[in-house]
Formats: C-alpha cells, structure tokens, sequence
C-alpha cells in the first residue's frame, strides 16, 4: 500500500500561484514546498548547478528568494492558526533580512526550518534557518503581514 503523500502548504492553499520561489504554477519557478511539522515549517530543496555564485556554492540571490518564500508562507501559516481561520491569509513581506554565516554548498539538500516568533491578528514574525551538510549556513528574520482586498496581492492565492 503506498503511503498517501502530504500536501505542501503551496500545493494545498495555492495551486495555481505562479510566484517565481513558491508557485506550483510556475514551471520555470523553485516550486517550494513548505511543510508543517509540530510548531516549525520546513522545506528541504535540491539546488540545480545553475543555482551557483561560483563552483561548488549557492548563490546568495537563489538563498534569499527561498528563504523569503518560505518565511512567508509560514507566516501566513501562523496567522492562520492563531486566527482559527480555514484560508490563509495572503501574505506580503513587510521586512526581511538575512545573513550569510558561510557559503552554501551546492550538492546537498537544503533544509530550512521556521518557528514563529510573534503573531498578531494580520502579522507575523518569523526566523528562519538554512541548514545544509549539518551547518546552519544562512539565517532569516522578517515580519510578514496580511493584505486586504485592494492590495495587489490579496487574491495572490487564487
């Protein structure tokens, strides 16, 4: 019997999203795929060759798209929890940073995992670490809010 395969939040909330680091819509995109696990989300992504700054690492461009898209999404995980909603909200960035502790190396996986800092009706604060071959390589902290209908992004999700 094969086991059933757990949705993505993308796959489950935004299907036809065509966002460059998250979308599953996006055929040319990273096509993320964040997934609940306890209180955390995490992602574990394969980064192609060309994905690299120079031989052997990740770009800083491709970490900071993925790291973005990831946080986003759980943040908007976490206003749903906390709100008790059944959508999630769609979510923009509001702030972000992130800093490089070391190269990334190319030919591993990637895993990052996100813990909710603080989370408020329509925002949320989130850090994010990047680990790969065991070592945190990168870390993210950013504050992502909810959008109302007239924002460019509300119906984001479709």
């Amino acid at each position: 019997m094969k086991k059933k395969l757990e949705l993505s939040l993308q796959e489950k909330y935004a299907p036809h999203s065509v966002c460059f680091g998250c979308g599953p819509a996006n055929k040319k995109g990273f096509r993320i795929k964040s997934k609940v696990n306890g209180e955390n989300v995490e992602l574990d992504f394969k980064p192609k060759k060309y994905h690299h700054v120079f031989e052997g690492y990740v770009s800083g461009g491709v970490l900071s798209v993925i790291l973005d898209c990831h946080s986003n999404w759980s943040a908007a995980y976490y206003i749903m929890k906390k709100g008790g909603y059944d959508k999630l909200p769609a979510t923009v960035t509001a702030q972000y940073t992130v800093t490089f502790l070391k190269p990334t190396p190319l030919d591993t996986v990637l895993h990052l995992k996100t813990h909710a800092i603080e989370i408020h009706e329509n925002k949320a604060e989130v850090e994010t670490l990047l680990e790969a071959n065991g070592k945190i390589t990168a870390t993210a902290k950013g504050i992502f809010v909810a959008v109302r209908k007239g924002h460019p992004a509300y119906d984001r999700w479709g």
